[in-house]
């Protein structure tokens, strides 16, 4: 385990089993009781431990607390949830069985078209918060995959965020490739995940090819050449069998030319790869336009047509202006 977890530590206070554990973890990460793991015939529990499960949940339930959501008539919900120390964060109920959740509180990397990058940094989300997003989520519906592509960047928190992944592929019981990794890219990370059990996805965070421009919108990103972190994805990818998966925020007049389209190709074209362009979700005072929907599926055709899969997704809940951070920085206008 790469960093401790609330239950594994109360429980082993408590003088339980590791299969003790393993139990509760799976019924919180359902979004059930913790009383359901009371129905499994192969494990008892002392009276002790059962005793303390009231104020077990009670623990788990402060670890992220709902106070705000606000739904798109996508089917998409975000959830703005008040960790213990006050602090909030955001995760987002996606089509398809799907939570995006937050690993940080804040961003150090500061993309200049992302509402959370404003503020800079504020606290790392420990393995215990990551997974009361999910089962947060999962009590309100079904999940069946887990995006680490919320607030911050995944790889500046990596022993909580790899705590939590492995969690969610054991006790979690979530598939590897529906666990997926969102970075901006660190030449050291890729080999860092192939040496885990549990092997998440990677969605990099390209948004161009051109490394001058890449350094103008992620302008605290680790110093890495585009070209270098696609051949260290490509590599991780066949390893791992999932593909990579590139993030492309479409910003009209800035990366959406046809400049961008044909260095594309070159980069993907026979690579294990699916390029998503995300039109950019409106963030005030950023200085960006979005696209047009056609030029966006344009785009998408011109490289399906020439070798690289692509599509057009839209950022979940964009007709609440719910990009990343904006339920957050609304609510704390208001206070």
């Amino acid at each position: 385990m790469s960093a401790p977890l609330h239950l594994h530590t109360r429980l082993a206070a408590l003088g339980a089993k590791p299969r003790h554990a393993e139990l509760l973890l799976r019924a919180w990460l359902a979004g059930t009781p913790l009383s359901k793991a009371l129905e499994n015939r192969h494990c008892s529990f002392s009276p002790t431990i059962v005793a303390e499960f009231p104020a077990l949940e009670r623990e788990l339930d402060l670890l992220a607390t709902p106070v705000a959501e606000h739904t798109g008539s996508d089917g998409s919900a975000r959830l703005l949830h008040a960790l213990a120390d006050g602090k909030t964060v955001e995760s987002v109920l996606l089509l398809r069985d799907g939570v995006c959740v937050s690993s940080q509180v804040g961003c150090a990397v500061g993309c200049t078209f992302c509402m959370t990058g404003r503020e800079g940094l504020i606290r790392n989300l420990t393995a215990d918060e990551i997974l009361a997003q999910v089962a947060r989520a999962r009590r309100i519906r079904n999940v069946r995959r887990v995006v680490f592509m919320g607030m911050g960047e995944p790889s500046h928190n990596l022993a909580h965020v790899l705590a939590a992944i492995d969690v969610l592929g054991n006790e979690g019981r979530f598939g590897h490739k529906e666990l997926v990794f969102s970075t901006v890219g660190d030449k050291k990370l890729f080999d860092k995940l192939l040496a885990r059990a549990t092997k998440p996805a990677i969605a990099l965070s390209l948004h161009t090819t051109r490394d001058a421009l890449r350094a103008e919108l992620l302008p605290r990103a680790p110093k890495a050449m585009v070209a270098e972190l696609v051949t260290l994805a490509e590599h991780y990818a066949r390893a791992s069998g999932h593909p990579i998966q590139v993030q492309w925020t479409l910003l009209a007049d800035v990366n959406d030319g046809d400049d961008e389209l044909a260095a594309l190709v070159e980069l993907f074209r026979g690579k294990h790869a699916i390029v998503n362009f995300i039109p950019f979700n409106t963030v005030e005072g950023a200085g960006y336009e979005r696209p047009s929907a056609d030029r966006a599926h344009a785009m998408a055709k011109h490289l399906s047509e020439h070798g690289v899969l692509s599509k057009v997704r839209l950022s979940a809940g964009q007709d609440v202006d719910g990009a990343c951070g904006q339920l957050r920085a609304r609510s704390l206008a208001r206070n």
